[in-house]
């Protein structure tokens, strides 16, 4: 199932309030002054082109949401759906989401962490490519506040036994707690294009949610 390539943008739409480097940003780091105003913050890694984001920030627009892309065509394009829907409260940041943990996000800065979908990296020798390693476990929790949320859905089962296995050993967050399949109300009604395409397809995808205690 290859990708659709992405529409044109509508070059009147400016939408570089809406986008950011992480290369560029320097610590101490506050996400919060990249919105308009104070919120609880919810982080997603590898956002791609940005459904979550731009689906979330319009339900619950009392909360701040910060989107984090490596692949910079999926993140302008992201970031122009956010400006033209005029989402203050929503801002992709271009760039590696295991730096932004690592070293820029504050202590307790997050209700709420997602990751949806990451590249299982297959080869035996990539996998210590992969976003949930120890390493980013120790970040999620020093991000998270007390008793916020991570999200975790995959495609593939090997990796989400994995993970879940990763978690239960390598941190103290508590879970996981199943996540219901919920019926789509419109065509874009997902939490990611990538789980419209599986679902669409009939794939299983398997959901899991954990709490920091």
């Amino acid at each position: 199932m290859g990708r659709r390539a992405l529409p044109k943008l509508d070059p009147t739409i400016d939408y570089s309030r809406h986008i950011s480097e992480v290369d560029d940003l320097k610590a101490p780091f506050c996400p919060q002054s990249l919105f308009s105003r104070t919120a609880e913050l919810e982080i997603e890694i590898g956002s791609g082109k940005g459904l979550f984001v731009l689906n979330e920030s319009g339900k619950h627009p009392e909360r701040n949401f910060l989107g984090n892309e490596i692949a910079h065509k999926y993140c302008r394009f992201g970031a122009y759906r956010l400006a033209k829907n005029e989402r203050s409260n929503a801002h992709m940041l271009r760039g590696d989401g295991l730096k932004l943990f690592r070293e820029l996000l504050p202590d307790q800065c997050a209700v709420a962490v997602h990751v949806y979908f990451p590249d299982p990296w297959w080869k035996e020798r990539h996998r210590r490519r992969r976003v949930m390693q120890p390493g980013f476990l120790a970040d999620l929790q020093r991000v998270l506040l007390p008793a916020g949320v991570f999200h975790f859905w995959t495609d593939v089962e090997e990796y989400f036994e994995e993970t879940v296995a990763l978690i239960k050993d390598q941190s103290e967050l508590a879970g996981p707690f199943h996540v219901e399949e919920r019926t789509a109300e419109h065509d874009m009604d997902f939490r990611t294009h990538f789980e419209r395409r599986m679902r669409k397809h009939d794939h299983v995808v398997y959901r899991s949610q954990f709490t920091r205690t």
